[in-house]
Formats: structure tokens, sequence, C-alpha cells
């Protein structure tokens, strides 16, 4: 880890066009980090990119490939990039969804997405839960253990390493991941926007992934 204390580090967000991703902006410009949108970019230059969003996963990956941004977050993937996906972003990190119809994801973790069991909790599963630590990590570390965000989703990721699993979230003894990472990549189900104060902790932890 670099010393990137003084350092204006640039934040890039992949824009959707699927949701408000200004919450995030404004969250971001408040820790003093520079922000970018990135739509039609020939070239990623940003420090991090986070790819947010809350929508459907096969409407969000028509749209990538249609903008080629697909192929753009790949070549950052392979530079060993940080790259930070939220809700619908950490889903998009994933191999496949299941929703409405099989959709290929990006890739970069192995495992599928697939809909929360309607026997186990409601869906969508909407509201504060708390987060179990499984791993100590730059981004979501120990401090947030059992600490409160906000989840608003149907579908749940089940990836394929355990190891790779940074914490859990239990709902009606339902247990889903609820944070992941796999070398330089990080996927959040919970939204750090709008889970107040220890949210903006999460994103003052971006600058470690540098």
């Amino acid at each position: 880890m670099s010393d990137n204390t003084n350092r204006k580090i640039s934040v890039g967000l992949v824009d959707l066009k699927l949701n408000n991703i200004f919450s995030i902006t404004n969250c971001l410009k408040k820790l003093g980090y520079k922000t970018e949108i990135i739509e039609k970019q020939k070239k990623i230059k940003s420090d991090i990119i986070i790819l947010p969003g809350v929508g459907a996963f096969a409407k969000a990956m028509k749209y990538l490939k249609f903008t080629e941004l697909d192929k753009k977050i790949m070549e950052y993937y392979e530079k060993n990039r940080p790259i930070v996906g939220i809700c619908l972003g950490m889903q998009l990190l994933f191999e496949k969804s299941e929703e409405f119809k099989i959709t290929n994801g990006l890739g970069f973790i192995k495992g599928n997405v697939k809909k929360i069991p309607d026997h186990l909790t409601t869906r969508p599963n909407i509201g504060w839960q708390k987060i179990k630590i499984k791993k100590n990590n730059l981004l979501v570390n120990q401090k947030l253990s059992s600490k409160y965000f906000y989840f608003i989703h149907s579908y749940y990721c089940i990836p394929k390493y355990e190891n790779e699993i940074l914490s859990t979230t239990s709902v009606n003894k339902f247990e889903f991941c609820s944070s992941i990472k796999k070398n330089k990549v990080y996927g959040m189900q919970f939204h750090p926007e709008k889970s107040s104060d220890d949210g903006l902790k999460i994103f003052k932890n971006l600058r470690n992934l540098l």
C-alpha cells in the first residue's frame, strides 16, 4: 500500500443509466476524492472505479456491451487496478445471474447470482442489517463488524470460493455473502452511500486500495 494521504485520488463511477449515482458522488467529494462519470471513455484513467447500480442484471450487461464499457473495464481489471461493485455492481462482477434469464456477467469472481429463496425470507430484502466480518481487509474491515448497513435486493451472490467472502449477513436465519474480495476486486451487496457514517468509513478506506 502506498502513501496516498495527501494525493488527490480519482474515483470513476460507471454510469449504467439505471439509477441516480449522485449520492455516491456527493459522498466521495465530501471525503476529498476527485470524481469522474464513466460513460463512453476510450480509456479509463481513474485510480479506482466503482460499479454502482440498482436494477436488472441483464439490462446492465446489455448496456455495458453496447457501449463497450465491458471491454474497458476488462482492460482495467487486467492491469490489476482496484474495482469496487455496489449492490447490482457487485453482482455484475460474477460469472452469471439467473435474474429473469441466464445472463453472463463480467466474470471477475467465480460464482453465480440467484434469487433469494421464498421460504427463507422476504423478497426484496430491504432495510438496515448487520454485517459479520469473516476476513479483515483494507476496505470492509474488522472495525465494521456488527455495524448496520442498508440493503435493497432480490438476488444474492454465491461465490465459488468461500475464502473470498469478506462478510456475511443473516436475515430470518438466511445467511448470504454481503461483501467479497478477489485480488483488487471488491463487492458489497449493501449501499455504503445510504449507510450513514459507517458507509462513509468504507468510502474513506478506498484510498487504502492503492
